[in-house]
């Protein structure tokens, strides 16, 4: 599924995380590897030079862009890796290089407001406008003390039957066939849709119980059992173990819950879902799990759906 694997890097712990987790792909799928970095010169520009650049803060950046982009060759076991260095906005940098590649994997930046803010006007930005899957790691702390990753043995697939579900099932079984995981097949039912307050649960009905959902809950926990029933067929069908859950709640809330007690090490996701109400949700939910889980995520949109 996956020949060539674009990551962008600074050199900061991480982005090396996000190199490892590249390397770790690239090594499963038998793909190449790029490693991207870009020169942002504004980074240069003097503080007495409205709009200018200061040539000495220019060329120390490069050389820093040059080591990091070579340092994921370096580490690099067995992976065929091709190193660039542009300059320009990272942003743009990486959507205009993204599509002469199957995956992005991108490092977001940890919990911090600051952090948070970076989140959204670069990965959030790649997320959105990418032609390609894009898998995103988000830095604990800058820490550069994590182990490289070597294997993912838990890959969380959540569905709500639509077409962006679809996609991204196809990738989760794809990771997980790689790397022999099981998989965990989870539809959450947005209770609060239907009855503002009720409880929030895993494994099947009863979080709404006693509130009046004018008979709604039943038929969509039996709809969220069919979906991820379907999931799981496909999953043992490739030879995978796998698992199913529904439960209700706030999506956003329940996926980062299940992904902290189930021990998930990989997600993959749609950006969107249905239309209308379904599709905002499923756009919130999966931002939400960029920021709060602690694992890669996989992000993809639906065939056919333009970039943002």
């Amino acid at each position: 599924m996956y020949e060539s694997i674009l990551v962008p890097t600074d050199g900061s712990p991480t982005a090396a995380l996000a190199a490892d987790h590249a390397l770790a792909l690239a090594a499963a799928f038998d793909a190449s590897v790029t490693a991207l970095g870009v020169v942002d010169a504004e980074e240069a520009a003097g503080p007495f030079d409205a709009g200018g650049v200061d040539e000495g803060s220019l060329a120390s950046l490069e050389t820093e862009t040059e080591r990091a982009v070579e340092s994921v060759a370096d580490r690099a076991s067995g992976v065929a890796v091709d190193t660039l260095v542009v300059e320009g906005d990272p942003g743009e940098a990486i959507l205009d290089r993204a599509g002469d590649h199957d995956l992005v994997v991108l490092g977001t930046p940890g919990r911090s407001v600051v952090d948070r803010v970076l989140t959204g006007s670069t990965s959030a930005r790649v997320v959105r406008g990418s032609p390609v899957p894009v898998v995103t790691v988000r830095g604990e702390d800058d820490r550069a003390d994590r182990e490289a990753p070597t294997a993912y043995d838990d890959v969380l697939v959540p569905t709500d039957g639509s077409d962006a579900a679809e996609v991204a099932i196809e990738h989760g079984l794809a990771v997980a066939g790689a790397f022999d995981a099981t998989v965990h097949a989870v539809y959450i039912v947005d209770v609060s849709a239907l009855a503002p307050g009720a409880n929030a649960t895993l494994g099947g009905a009863g979080g709404a119980a006693g509130a009046d959902t004018g008979g709604l809950l039943e038929p969509m926990v039996e709809s969220g059992e069919q979906a991820t029933e379907r999931v799981a067929e496909r999953a043992r069908a490739e030879g995978l173990d796998a698992v199913t859950e529904v439960g209700e709640g706030s999506p956003g809330s329940m996926l980062v819950e299940y992904v902290d007690e189930a021990g998930i090490d990989f997600v993959a996701m749609g950006t969107h879902g249905h239309t209308g109400l379904d599709r905002v949700l499923l756009g919130s939910t999966t931002e939400r799990l960029m920021r709060n889980v602690s694992v890669p995520m996989l992000s993809v949109r639906p065939e056919g759906e333009e970039a943002e």
